[in-house]
């Protein structure tokens, strides 16, 4: 099969918000190849290796690809992504200099040549990513493995949002709590929040794409008893609050939810809010702070944030 690969050459502010218009646009794959992670200074307590080649990053800001297959609606379909992308700016996103190209590539040879860089990578005191077709053994008794294949549509749940969420996770998850995962994607932070010990985790995404794929990687971790993956837009499909409830989505969609997502959040229960680019930090603090919540932490990752508040008991 034929898919076409969109390539967007754009900012890190604009990184979110355009892979997920891609993502509504039927994208099966986005990659992302930005010129600062050239540059970037990486902390290694946890003992990761880092070996970039600077061919595969463009001379300054970021390059998103995505993969479309070549149809006959192809053509409508990157002008609705170029408009929406376009459209960023009315929101203050700085899209830079926008340019994008289109170009051939064959199915077999896209899907597994990615493979070669995505390794497993210890992201935390605990956590240990590890892509499904490597081999990887524990180096100590307490640490958590999740297993991930990312496949076409996702990414390999080391970026730094992810990364935060995760610690965030670590630190708040209590055995036999009650957590919700709005925004589930790859079913990573869902996957995550059962091996530490949760009783119940209800994952929720508005794509078919990604309820798929997060259940098949909730399967692959054996956490299917633990993990419901279900369809649902943001917390409508919630009927029963969480201990913890964790969103990583867009900085935009947290501000427009909060009254929701308090009402959520159990009574002294911990809400972990991530997705968000630095220059939005004070605006989704603010609307967290105007919804009730108390914020008990903010951390920082190269130019991205997560948030963990409270819910007062």
């Amino acid at each position: 099969m034929k898919w076409s690969e969109l390539s967007i050459h754009t900012t890190n502010e604009a990184i979110e918000s355009i892979s997920n218009i891609l993502h509504e646009a039927g994208a099966s794959g986005v990659v992302i190849e930005d010129s600062e992670d050239l540059l970037k200074e990486r902390e290694d307590e946890f003992g990761e290796i880092w070996s970039l080649s600077p061919n595969d990053f463009p001379k300054d800001g970021v390059i998103l690809k995505a993969y479309l297959p070549v149809n006959s609606f192809l053509g409508e379909t990157v002008e609705a992504v170029k408009l929406a992308v376009n459209n960023l700016v009315e929101f203050g996103i700085d899209i830079g200099s926008n340019i994008v190209t289109i170009s051939e590539v064959d199915e077999e040879e896209w899907a597994t040549a990615w493979k070669k860089y995505y390794h497993p990578v210890k992201i935390s005191q605990r956590f240990t990513i590890v892509p499904t077709w490597e081999t990887y053994n524990p180096v100590s008794s307490d640490e958590l493995i999740i297993e991930l294949d990312p496949g076409m549509a996702f990414g390999t749940g080391t970026h730094p949002t992810t990364v935060m969420s995760l610690q965030a996770l670590e630190k708040n998850v209590i055995e036999g709590q009650r957590i919700i995962d709005i925004g589930t994607g790859s079913g990573v932070l869902a996957i995550g929040s059962a091996l530490l010990g949760a009783k119940e985790v209800h994952a929720l995404d508005l794509d078919d794409i990604a309820v798929k794929a997060a259940r098949m990687n909730v399967e692959l971790n054996k956490v299917q008893d633990t993990v419901t993956v279900v369809g649902g837009n943001l917390v409508d499909s919630i009927d029963e609050p969480g201990d913890v409830v964790v969103a990583n989505i867009l900085a935009e969609i947290i501000i427009s939810f909060t009254d929701d997502a308090f009402s959520v959040v159990k009574p002294g229960g911990i809400y972990i809010t991530s997705g968000i680019i630095a220059a939005k930090k004070n605006d989704v603090r603010h609307a967290l702070e105007e919804s009730g919540f108390v914020i008990e932490e903010v951390m920082m990752m190269e130019d991205w944030v997560t948030i963990i508040s409270k819910k007062p008991e």
